[in-house]
C-alpha cells in the first residue's frame, strides 16, 4: 500500500527537492514519527535528516510565546479579572472558574479566527443589554450587574491578553494570531527555507494567513489529501474545507492543486457491526483482531479506532493475549488508575468541615489498596482493627481522636489522612504530599506490580508538585472545595504514557491522532450518532448566529471535520470494520451514525451489515446440594451430643443449606454497623429489660402495685440495655431515638396488659424467667446421643394453669400457633415455625420434669399485644373446635415430627438440599 506521506515523498523526490533543507509541517507529532520513517524509501543517498515540525511548535517558534496549559492560564486570568473587578461583584476562584472555562474557549476561538475582538465584544454586550430590556427602567441590581459583566468582557480580553504577552506566554488562539501577526518578519528571516505542509484539512484564519503568505513568497509547497468522490460531489462534508481553500486562495490560481486522488473507489471489504453496548463492542474488537492474527501474524498495516476513547480500557482487556507488538498512541487517563479514587474519597471526605467522620466514608479510605499497607505495624494489621472496632461498636461518626485511641500506633497515617485538612490549603497539600511518600516507603521496586504503582505516585507527585506551586505563586485557592475543582481540572488533562514501538504491530489510536496516517485493516468503534459525529453542542458565550456572521465554526464545520477524518481511513484501506452501539445509552440513542448510511446511500461499495447478539449462555439455576460425607456425619453426631435448638431446627425446616453453613461451617453474619437500630437489637433489649423486671419475681405472685412500681425503672433499664446491645451508636436522635422510644413504648405496654389481666381477676405466679432447658431425646434409629437445648422467655401459672410464654417483638396472628395436621409441622416454615418452637419449649420442659402436663404455650407479640396471649392450639380436621391445653398425647405426637425431623438432619443417605426460597 503506497501511503500519502510516501506520495508527498515521492513527488518531492520527483521535483528534485533537497529534502536536507526541508522543513515538514504537520497536524500532529505523530504523524512526523511515520514520515521520517518512511524516508528512506525514496532516498538514494545518506544525507541529513530534514526538520520536521507539528503545526504547533512551527507557530508557536513564529509567535515567539509559550504555550501554558489551561490550569495555569485560568490562574494568570482570575489575577486579571481581580483587577479589574471590583469588590462587591467578585466571584470566588470556585465560581470563576466554572465560567472562566468557557470564555477561555472563546477567547480562543476569537484570536484563531483573528476576528476583531473589540467589535464582537461589544456586540455580545449589546445582544444581552437587549434581551433584558435595555430601555425598562429601573433596573435591578442582578441585571446591572449582568450587563456590566458583558459590557467588561473585552476589557478582560485586553488585560489578560496584554499581560500574557508581557510574559512570553500564550493560549493557542493567541499564539497563532501573534504568528500570523509576525509572518512577514518569519519571511524576512528564513527567506531560503522550504516549508512542505502535508495532509491539512479544517484551517482557522490564522493558519490560512501564515501557509498563503509562504506560498506567495515561494517559500513553501502544500499538500491536501482529498479524494475526487468528495471534491467533485458539492453536498460531501468530507471535501468541505478544501473546495473552499481551492476556490478561496489566489495561490491556486495559478498553481496545481495537489492532490485530487481516486483511491476511494478501490475494491474495499466493508463490514458494518450493530453491537449492543459499548462493552460488547470492546469485546468483538477482540474477536476481529483474533480473527485478523491468523491471515497476518504481526498485525502490520492494522489500526483500531475508538470514536469514543472511554472505550480503551475494554478494548484493551479484549486484545489477544498473542498479539504482542502493540502501540497505544493515547495515555491512561491518570482519572482511571487506582491512586485517583483514594484522593477523590479524600477531598469528598474533607470538603465538608466536620470535625467527625462517617465510618463509611472512613472504611473506604482505611480499607484502599495503598492506605491499607500503611497500618500494618508490628505485624499487627491496624486496618482491621479499626474496621473491626466500628463494625463491634457501631461507631457511626468518629473523630480523629477516637481513631488514634483505637489505632494508637498508626497515629501518624491517621493524622495526615484525616487532620488539619481545612486548617490551610498548605496543609492538605502537604498531606498528600506526605502520603505519596509513605505508600512509596511500602512499596518494593523489585516488584511488577509495585513498579507500576511507583510510576503512579511519581506522577500523583507531579500533580501535587503543580499544584503546590500554583497555590504559593497566586493564592487563589481558599478552600478544599476549590482545591478539589482545581485538582480535578489538572487530573482530568493528565496520563501516563504507555511504551511501545510506534512504527510496530497493532495501533490503537483516538480518531484525530489518525490525521495523515494510512492503514490497510481499519477498525472503527461507536460510530453512533452524538459521537461520531459529535452532533450540536454549544460551549460557548458567543450565539450561533453571531458566530456566522464573523466565520466562526459551528457544529456544522466540526462535523465536517470528523467526516474528512473518517473518510480518509477509509480511503486507502482495503479491509474496514465498522462498528456501532444499538443500544439506547446515557448519550447516544442506540442510533447509527449518518456516515454508516451515507455509505450505503453512495452505492460505492458493497458493505456487508450484521447485527451481533452477545452469546449468553444458559445457566440452569440448579439448588445446592452438599452430600454427607463421613467427616460431615461426624460433625453432625458432635452437634447433636452438644444439643440443637429450637431455632436451629427451625433453620433447618427454612433452608437445610442455611443450616449446614451455620452449625457445621460455623459462619456467622457479618456484623455490620447498625446506623438504625436493627430488629433484633430492638428485640434483645426488650427481653433483657423484662428479664430484669421479672427475674426477681419468681416463685412469687405478682400484684398492680409490683408491676407500677416497675414503671418507673422503664427509662433506666431501656438505655442501659441500648448501651450493652448498641454499644456507641447514637439513640439520642433521629430514627434512632424513635425505636428507643418503641423499645419504651413496648415495654410500658406489656406492663399495662399485665395490670389489665390482674384487674380482671386473673391470678399469676412467675415460675422462671429465661429458664434454661437440657433434654436428651431418646431416638433409638441413631446410635448417638442427641440433645436438646434452650431458653424459655417466661413460665407463668395464670389461675392454676401453666404457661409458657415466648416473647416475639415482631407481629404474629393468632393462626401462626395453631395447627391442623401433624404431618405438616416440620414441613412449611413460614406457617408452622412459631408453633413448632413453642411445642419443642413445652416438649423439653416436660422431658426434665420442670412441669406437669397438661399446660398452654404461646406467644405474646409486642406488635399485636391487643391480642394479649397467643395460645398454641391443635385444630381437629372438620371441626371449629380448637384444644389449646398442651397433653400428653399433644406431646407424642409432636415428639413424633420432632425425631422424623432429627433423623432427617442426621441421615447420611439425606443429603443437605437448598430450598426455593
Amino acid at each position: 500500500m503506497t501511503t500519502f506521506i510516501l506520495e508527498v515523498l515521492q513527488d518531492l523526490k520527483k521535483n528534485q527537492t533537497n529534502l536536507s533543507e526541508v522543513t515538514f509541517v504537520l497536524p500532529s507529532k505523530r504523524a512526523g514519527v511515520f514520515l521520517k520513517h518512511q524516508l528512506p524509501e525514496v532516498l538514494d543517498a545518506t544525507l541529513f535528516a530534514p526538520r520536521i515540525i507539528s503545526i504547533e511548535e512551527f507557530v508557536e517558534e513564529m509567535a515567539q510565546l509559550k504555550s501554558i496549559s489551561n490550569t495555569e492560564l485560568l490562574f494568570e486570568f482570575y489575577n486579571s479579572y481581580l483587577e479589574i473587578s471590583k469588590g462587591d461583584e467578585i466571584d470566588t476562584f470556585e465560581t470563576f472558574s466554572k465560567w472562566a472555562q468557557i470564555l477561555l474557549q472563546d477567547f480562543n476561538e476569537i484570536d484563531r479566527y483573528l476576528i476583531p475582538q473589540e467589535h464582537i465584544f461589544e456586540y455580545l454586550a449589546a445582544i444581552e443589554d437587549l434581551k433584558h430590556w435595555s430601555l425598562e427602567e429601573p433596573k435591578t441590581e442582578f441585571v446591572k450587574n449582568y450587563l456590566a459583566f458583558w459590557n467588561k468582557l473585552f476589557d478582560y480580553y485586553k488585560h489578560f491578553t496584554k499581560h500574557l504577552i508581557k510574559n512570553n506566554w500564550g493560549y493557542q488562539g493567541l499564539i497563532y494570531r501573534e504568528a500570523a501577526a509576525q509572518v512577514k518578519t518569519y519571511i524576512q528571516n528564513n527567506n531560503k527555507t522550504q516549508h512542505v505542509f502535508l495532509g491539512f484539512n479544517a484551517l482557522n484564519t490564522a493558519e490560512e494567513i501564515i501557509i498563503q503568505d509562504l506560498l506567495d513568497h515561494g517559500l513553501a509547497k502544500i499538500y491536501w489529501d482529498i479524494d475526487k468522490v468528495f471534491f467533485e460531489n458539492k453536498l460531501h462534508d468530507a471535501a468541505l474545507f478544501t473546495r473552499q481553500h481551492k476556490t478561496n486562495w489566489n495561490y491556486f490560481n495559478t498553481n496545481p492543486f495537489q492532490w485530487i486522488t481516486n483511491n476511494y473507489t478501490d475494491s474495499k471489504n466493508i463490514s458494518v457491526y450493530g453491537i449492543p453496548k459499548n462493552i460488547g463492542q470492546a469485546k468483538y474488537i477482540g474477536t476481529i483482531l483474533k480473527d485478523l492474527q491468523k491471515e497476518n501474524n504481526h498485525l502490520e498495516n492494522t489500526a483500531v479506532v475508538l470514536g469514543d476513547e472511554n472505550l480503551l480500557i475494554p478494548v484493551l482487556n479484549s486484545i489477544p493475549n498473542s498479539i504482542k507488538a502493540l502501540n497505544i498512541t493515547m495515555g491512561f487517563p491518570l482519572k482511571s488508575i487506582p491512586l485517583a479514587s483514594l484522593f477523590e474519597d479524600l477531598f469528598r471526605l474533607h470538603k465538608t468541615s466536620s470535625k467527625s467522620f462517617y465510618f463509611k466514608d472512613l472504611t473506604k479510605i482505611i480499607s484502599h489498596q495503598f492506605i491499607r499497607p500503611l497500618f500494618l505495624l508490628d505485624d499487627t494489621d491496624y486496618a482491621t482493627k479499626l474496621i473491626e472496632t466500628i463494625d463491634s461498636n457501631n461507631l457511626v461518626y468518629l473523630s480523629v481522636s477516637r481513631l488514634k485511641q483505637i489505632a494508637e500506633p498508626a497515629s501518624e497515617v491517621i493524622e495526615f489522612l484525616f487532620s488539619n485538612w481545612n486548617t490551610s490549603i498548605n496543609q492538605a497539600l502537604n498531606n498528600c504530599t506526605k502520603l505519596i511518600l509513605a505508600i512509596k516507603a511500602c512499596l518494593n521496586a523489585n516488584t511488577e506490580a509495585d513498579k507500576l504503582a511507583l510510576e503512579y505516585l511519581f506522577r500523583f507527585n507531579e500533580l501535587f508538585n503543580e499544584l503546590i506551586s500554583l497555590n504559593d505563586t497566586h493564592k487563589h485557592i481558599k478552600d478544599v472545595s476549590t482545591l478539589h475543582s482545581i485538582y480535578n481540572e489538572l487530573l482530568s488533562s493528565e496520563s501516563l504514557d504507555f511504551q511501545g514501538e510506534p512504527l510496530e504491530g497493532l495501533q490503537v489510536m483516538g480518531m484525530l491522532e489518525s490525521r495523515v496516517l494510512d492503514f490497510e485493516t481499519v477498525i472503527i468503534s461507536s460510530v453512533n450518532e452524538g459521537v461520531l459525529p459529535s452532533g450540536k453542542s454549544n460551549n460557548s458565550f458567543i450565539p450561533y448566529d453571531v458566530k456566522l456572521e464573523n466565520k466562526l465554526p459551528t457544529y456544522k464545520e466540526k462535523d465536517a471535520v470528523y467526516t474528512y477524518h473518517f473518510y480518509r481511513l477509509l480511503k486507502r484501506a482495503k479491509n474496514v470494520y465498522i462498528l456501532y452501539n444499538t443500544e439506547a445509552d446515557v448519550l447516544t440513542a442506540g442510533e447509527k451514525s449518518r456516515f454508516i448510511t451515507q455509505l450505503e446511500l453512495e452505492d460505492i461499495h458493497n458493505i456487508q451489515q450484521h447485527i451481533i447478539a452477545p452469546q449468553v449462555p444458559i445457566i440452569e439455576q440448579k439448588l445446592k446440594v452438599i452430600k454427607k460425607t463421613p467427616e460431615l456425619c461426624a460433625d453432625l453426631t458432635k452437634l447433636a451430643g452438644q444439643g440443637f435448638s429450637p431455632s436451629s431446627l427451625t433453620n433447618y425446616m427454612r433452608n437445610p443449606i442455611d443450616f449446614y453453613y451455620q452449625k457445621i461451617l460455623k459462619i456467622k453474619d457479618h456484623n455490620d454497623v447498625e446506623e438504625t437500630v436493627a430488629a433484633n437489637t430492638l428485640g434483645t433489649v426488650v427481653h433483657n429489660t423484662l428479664e430484669d423486671f421479672y427475674k426477681p419475681l419468681e416463685n412469687a405472685f405478682i400484684t398492680i402495685d409490683i408491676i407500677n412500681a416497675l414503671k418507673s425503672k422503664i427509662e433506666e433499664r431501656v438505655s442501659h440495655h441500648f448501651k450493652e446491645e448498641y454499644k456507641e451508636g447514637d439513640i439520642t436522635k433521629g430514627k434512632n431515638l424513635i425505636i428507643s422510644e418503641i423499645a419504651k413504648r413496648y415495654v410500658l405496654n406489656f406492663l399495662d396488659l399485665e395490670i389489665n389481666s390482674l384487674k380482671a381477676g386473673n391470678k399469676i405466679k412467675i415460675v422462671a424467667i429465661e429458664a434454661d432447658n437440657d433434654v436428651l431425646v431418646n431416638i433409638p434409629e441413631l446410635d448417638f446421643p442427641v440433645r436438646l437445648r434452650g431458653k424459655v422467655d417466661r413460665v407463668d401459672e395464670c389461675n392454676g394453669v401453666m404457661r409458657i410464654i415466648d416473647y416475639k417483638t415482631g407481629k404474629v396472628e393468632q393462626n401462626q400457633v395453631q395447627v391442623e395436621g401433624w404431618e405438616d409441622l416440620t414441613t412449611d416454615y413460614k406457617k408452622y415455625s412459631k408453633s413448632f418452637q413453642v411445642l419443642t419449649y413445652a416438649y423439653m420442659m416436660q422431658q426434665s420434669g420442670a412441669l406437669t402436663l397438661p399446660l398452654e404455650a404461646g406467644i405474646i407479640s409486642f406488635k399485636n399485644l391487643s391480642s394479649g396471649f397467643l395460645k398454641f392450639s391443635k385444630k381437629e380436621l372438620g371441626s371449629r373446635t380448637k384444644n389449646t391445653l398442651i397433653s400428653e398425647e399433644t406431646i407424642e405426637a409432636f415428639e413424633a415430627e420432632l425425631k422424623t425431623l432429627i433423623i432427617e438432619i442426621c441421615d447420611p443417605n439425606t443429603d443437605f438440599t437448598e430450598k426455593e426460597l
